[in-house]
């Protein structure tokens, strides 16, 4: 198979390493072109992994986004949600008339729109130019993924053959994918727990200890359920690896920019200098102003996301709003 990944960041860097130990022909496309050199000279991605990682010598870097179109049989979406509608607008036009699996990454809303990726790929590449679309989402840090750390995640996707489809293609001795079909529930579920992740980092930031995390964690689950099942989602899938298994492991990792930057904010206990200082992609920032949104309109409670968007939104300390979280009337669990 020939397989393009748009985007030569963490996450597609570990994906295009996955897909060439599997024997695909792989084409990163990206916009720096010391990243794009880095890795077809000296098969490494320095900016993001140093000079320790050593990268398959089948995978090839482009900055030509016509290269990494035309000859592609799957098409790898591993860009930020904000970049994702004018990403994809360039990669139609160099479509023709052949069809390709688009596989999304991307964990979270657009902002404006509030459309998951996969709505969002479906309303902008025409269904005569894709087969059903997957997200390959689930509990996996770019860090392990691409030095080949044992890692399981989810292929979701409306169509299960497509999803096996791509579960065969990129599953392998330390990269296992699983499949669903609740493409909304899962989608929901990784978006959200970006989120609880900031959450996460901010009653780690406070020193509030493990306990005020554990119990951060356990009802920030049961905020995704409540979302995600008023949204048609499947209660199961948030006992599955794109619920509480991204949740575990974006809540409770350094890896994880979303903590690192909620760990930030509680340490200054105030979001702003963390997020003008912050220089790297944190989707749950979008995410919680997205779902605060949606969950006013369509009256569901989500008491965390509400006072995540007290914090990020209307400059209020997180000290003081985790008491008003505390005080809240009590309540059957």
């Amino acid at each position: 198979m020939n397989i393009s990944v748009f985007g030569s960041g963490t996450w597609g860097t570990a994906l295009a390493q996955v897909a060439a130990d599997n024997g695909h022909k792989v084409i990163v496309y990206g916009n720096k072109q010391s990243q794009i050199d880095d890795i077809n000279n000296n098969h490494k991605n320095s900016f993001y992994f140093g000079d320790d990682v050593e990268l398959s010598s089948i995978i090839r870097g482009t900055t030509v986004l016509e290269e990494a179109v035309t000859d592609s049989d799957i098409i790898i979406l591993s860009v930020p949600t904000f970049a994702m509608r004018e990403v994809l607008r360039q990669i139609r036009p160099y479509l023709g008339n052949r069809k390709r699996i688009f596989i999304n990454t991307a964990k979270g809303f657009e902002l404006g729109s509030r459309l998951t990726m996969t709505s969002l790929i479906k309303e902008i590449i025409p269904a005569t130019h894709r087969y059903p679309i997957v997200s390959l989402i689930g509990p996996s840090h770019a860090e392990e993924v691409v030095r080949r750390n044992l890692t399981c995640i989810t292929a979701t996707c409306e169509d299960i053959n497509v999803g096996k489809t791509i579960a065969d293609l990129m599953s392998n001795h330390y990269f296992r994918v699983y499949t669903n079909t609740d493409v909304i529930g899962a989608e929901i579920g990784v978006a959200m727990k970006n989120a609880i992740a900031l959450a996460s980092g901010i009653i780690e930031g406070l020193n509030y200890g493990d306990n005020a995390r554990a119990a951060l964690v356990t009802r920030g689950l049961a905020e995704m359920v409540r979302f995600g099942v008023a949204h048609g989602g499947k209660a199961e899938t948030y006992l599955g690896l794109t619920g509480i298994g991204d949740l575990m492991v974006t809540c409770y990792s350094f890896h994880s920019r979303n903590f690192q930057v909620g760990y930030e904010i509680g340490k200054a206990n105030s979001a702003k200098e963390a997020i003008k200082n912050n220089e790297k992609t944190v989707e749950g920032v979008n995410t919680v102003k997205a779902i605060y949104e949606m969950s006013l309109k369509e009256n569901i409670e989500l008491p965390i996301i509400y006072c995540l968007h007290l914090i990020l939104f209307e400059d209020k300390k997180p000290s003081e709003v985790v008491h008003y979280l505390m005080s809240r009337p009590l309540k059957k669990e």
